[in-house]
């Protein structure tokens, strides 16, 4: 079968993945917030596969958003309401309520870093998803991973960008045709062929993430637009997912080769999941993202570095995973219903959706 016919849009384990990849993010954090480094052949997979199987889901996502929809303004409000409401409160959160809490436990004056300018600038220059300011008023200290609160934001701005693209390429009328993925996906192919690989721990340029985030977008776009073509097997699921794992130990970026089977692995497995209860209405995972970290540094600061790296895993995911669903239920939720009342209020006949599709 191919992948058209076993992705149902309603009814797949999309969330329960993303929720997996996010944990994985958290896995390898683990690492470096408890003060050590994963053994050398799986640093690149703990690294990567986590963000970069979030940008081939969001690809697919993405796409098939535009293509239901492909208005400007609804497009871009369905966008900003699915991440900055979130976002924002996490900023605030972790700016007004973990950060002083981390001041109280090591005995330092929680009046004042309040009274200072410092909570407010942690959220007034992170406010445009530009990861601008790591820390509230020199906080975390004391701990391996210092002068950082949040280490995971830095993949929101490139998120957005490739929603952006999406969008000027929707508008000059490009978004729907199913070539443009591919020919954009080889370009940025090239890209990373041309520059130096990403390498932990290390400095990242610009042009090195926009490679690797552009890449793996641009490998979920291509699974949505040429779904009538690709199969649908788990035998091509547990290639890909050998393919991803030898290329990540092999390679010094796996991407060049392991793109397109990364975004293979976790959207077709996401489709062909038939159990119930890996089919999750709520959707944890950006709050499990963006609240990991912080949670993990407050843990870190009570002490439990000392901790295995994966004993740290399971204490943080256990500490994060409440925070993720008030997160959910509180606030992305009441935004998400605001998207979906906006669609319900633009639909358009499915098929002008089938025709746009097409093309």
């Amino acid at each position: 079968m191919k992948l058209e016919q076993v992705f149902d849009p309603r009814n797949n384990a999309l969330n329960a993945l993303r929720l997996a990849l996010a944990a994985e993010v958290m896995l390898f954090h683990s690492f470096p917030v408890t003060g050590r480094m994963p053994p050398a052949a799986l640093v690149q997979f703990l690294f990567a596969v986590g963000v970069d199987g979030f940008f081939a889901v969001s690809g697919f996502l993405i796409a098939r958003s535009w293509l239901t929809n492909p208005r400007l303004r609804e497009y871009l409000a369905a966008r900003a309401l699915r991440i900055l409401p979130g976002f924002y409160v996490c900023l605030i959160v972790t700016a007004f309520v973990i950060a002083p809490i981390s001041v109280a436990i090591q005995g330092g004056s929680v009046t004042k870093l309040l009274m200072s300018t410092a909570p407010f600038e942690y959220v007034l220059k992170n406010l445009g998803v530009l990861n601008l300011q790591h820390d509230v008023g020199g906080t975390p200290l004391e701990v391996p991973f210092s002068g950082d609160w949040n280490a995971s934001l830095w993949s929101l701005f490139w998120e957005v960008l490739c929603y952006l693209a999406v969008a000027v390429l929707g508008v000059v009328g490009l978004a729907s045709r199913r070539w443009v993925s591919p020919v954009l996906f080889a370009v940025a192919l090239v890209g990373a062929l041309l520059l130096p690989p990403l390498t932990f721990p290390g400095v990242w340029t610009a042009p090195q993430l926009l490679a690797r985030c552009a890449l793996m977008f641009l490998a979920g776009a291509v699974m949505y637009h040429w779904r009538d073509v690709i199969p649908a097997k788990w035998s091509l699921v547990a290639a890909s997912v050998v393919t991803v794992v030898a290329a990540s130990i092999l390679l010094p970026d796996y991407r060049l080769v392991a793109a397109l089977p990364l975004a293979y692995a976790v959207i077709v497995t996401g489709a062909l999941i038939r159990d119930k209860r890996l089919r999750l209405r709520t959707d944890l995972s950006y709050g499990l993202y963006i609240y990991a970290f912080p949670i993990q540094q407050l843990l870190a600061i009570v002490g439990l570095t000392f901790l295995n790296p994966v004993a740290f895993f399971v204490v943080s995911a256990l500490a994060t995973l409440p925070v993720a669903a008030l997160s959910w239920f509180l606030v992305e939720k009441r935004a998400m219903q605001l998207k979906s009342r906006l669609r319900r209020e633009t639909s358009i006949p499915v098929e002008s959706v089938r025709s746009a599709e097409s093309s």
